[in-house]
């Protein structure tokens, strides 16, 4: 096996025009410092921007001296998990399970108590991290035929849950394979066929899949001290596959990356995929620097937020990174068991798009005609609560945004319009809380009430029912 040379006219990084030659050489020079860093065989990544995949890169080559495309597929180990959390997420959506139920409401007997399917998705069911017995990346599944030979450990009554269930983060395969099992047993087919359905085939996911299909790199382990490798076994996981399972291609995954960032109604609506994106496990006070979500990686790097996933399953490594504030995504994928930091370099090539080139925001357009709410854009302007002036704005989309005035960090919240008549908040400290527009008698505005806080359109006004009243006198000075 030869290093390959730098990338070849006629691979992906030359067919790519929409990044600046600067950018695209910082790219590539990234790969080629993680690859060699690494020691990888070969490591391909690519950047999607604007919903498409805008550049990507080759390093290395396979066994048969071939230099590996964006369409060759690698294993990418744990970032199954977010395509099993999104099958989750459809049931719910569907109004078939709730995230608050127990997991035994619908697989019944696993052992696990009253463990809801939140806390597994979020991790912190308090689960073992890993099965029992012998390494499951590394062993066939049919090694482990049963639920209670994932779930059960060394004899040990409470050993499959280790933590109080709700207290802590704790990082667990198999309850994801619980997830696995849950999605099986409402849908009724197997975990990999609602993948398909569900899951790849509506967002063209064409090189996603179960099983390897050609073209695809071989895994490897490189020798600690030496310029030399073994291969390692592929096993197909069995009831671990939702835990880790899927191969992929650096396309494929930047393109479900997009779905990360704006949602699809065929698969998952935007509301659904934000929810997702919100850290689910009890934060350390303070600053934090990493979180996980309903079945995402929730990350702090170079001053922006990403979401995403890394994976690892012996031979491979790969990480998906999006940051929704940017609207670009990154997929780094290396076939060696260790060395390559691939999740650090897709963080990386995420954030030099980013910062290098900024997105252009889309042209300001009025609403077309006969599409204005008169009723809604009388509700429009400043709101006092108490003595703080805030904005109340009508958004294109037909919703209301609340902020503060002097655009100072606040209780700023957007809310989408209920068939009753008030707003849920969607986001920002009124998320999930109600908004209600009161009005008087005779029809027109008094106040609006926002989780029980009274906002009026001028700072205490007399005429509206403010908790504890306003004095009679009004404003005054003082002496």
């Amino acid at each position: 096996m030869t290093p390959s040379a730098d990338t070849a006219p006629g691979s992906p990084d030359h067919e790519s025009c929409d990044l600046l030659a600067s950018t695209r050489r910082s790219l590539l020079r990234s790969v080629a410092a993680s690859q060699a860093g690494g020691r990888a065989p070969s490591l391909v990544a690519a950047v999607l921007r604007d919903g498409r995949v805008v550049w990507s890169g080759v390093r290395g080559t396979d066994v048969d001296g071939r230099a590996p495309g964006e369409e060759d597929q690698y294993r990418i180990g744990s970032i199954t998990k977010t395509f099993t959390a999104v099958l989750v997420m459809r049931l719910r959506d569907e109004g078939l399970v709730g995230l608050a139920d127990p997991l035994e409401k619908y697989v019944p007997d696993t052992g696990v108590g009253d463990v809801t399917i939140r806390q597994l998705l979020g991790h912190t069911a308090g689960l073992a991290a890993e099965t029992p017995g012998q390494w499951w990346e590394r062993t066939p599944g049919t090694l482990r035929p049963d639920l209670a030979d994932v779930l059960a450990a060394d004899g040990k009554p409470d050993g499959a849950r280790p933590h109080e269930a709700g207290r802590i983060f704790h990082y667990s395969n198999p309850g994801y394979t619980l997830l696995g099992a849950l999605v099986e047993a409402v849908r009724g087919m197997p975990w990999a066929e609602a993948v398909r359905r569900e899951i790849t085939e509506p967002l063209g996911l064409t090189r996603t899949s179960a099983q390897p299909e050609a073209p695809y790199a071989e895994g490897w382990a490189v020798h600690p001290w030496a310029d030399v490798l073994i291969p390692e076994p592929v096993e197909d996981l069995g009831l671990m596959a939702p835990a880790g399972q899927l191969w992929s291609t650096a396309g494929d995954l930047c393109r479900f990356g997009a779905f990360l960032l704006h949602g699809d109604d065929r698969v998952l609506c935007a509301d659904s995929v934000r929810e997702m994106r919100v850290p689910a496990a009890p934060l350390e006070a303070g600053n934090w620097s990493g979180a996980y979500g309903l079945g995402v990686q929730v990350i702090r790097a170079g001053g922006r937020e990403l979401v995403g996933h890394g994976g690892s399953l012996p031979g491979y490594v790969a990480a998906l990174w999006v940051d929704p504030a940017a609207g670009v995504a990154a997929a780094a994928l290396a076939n060696a068991t260790s060395g390559p930091a691939t999740g650090a370099l897709a963080a990386e090539l995420a954030i030099t798009v980013a910062e290098a080139e900024p997105g252009i925001p889309e042209p300001w357009r009025p609403l077309p005609e006969g599409q204005v709410d008169q009723t809604l854009l009388e509700l429009t302007g400043a709101w006092y609560w108490g003595t703080l002036a805030h904005g109340l704005r009508l958004t294109g989309d037909g919703g209301l945004s609340l902020g503060k005035l002097d655009g100072s960090a606040g209780r700023t919240s957007r809310f989408r319009a209920r068939p009753d008549g008030t707003w849920m908040g969607l986001d920002g400290y009124y998320a999930g809380e109600t908004l209600r527009v009161v009005r008087r008698p005779d029809g027109t505005v008094s106040h609006l009430d926002v989780a029980s806080f009274v906002f009026t359109r001028q700072a205490y006004d007399p005429g509206a029912p403010v908790p504890g009243g306003v004095d009679a006198r009004g404003w005054r000075g003082i002496g």
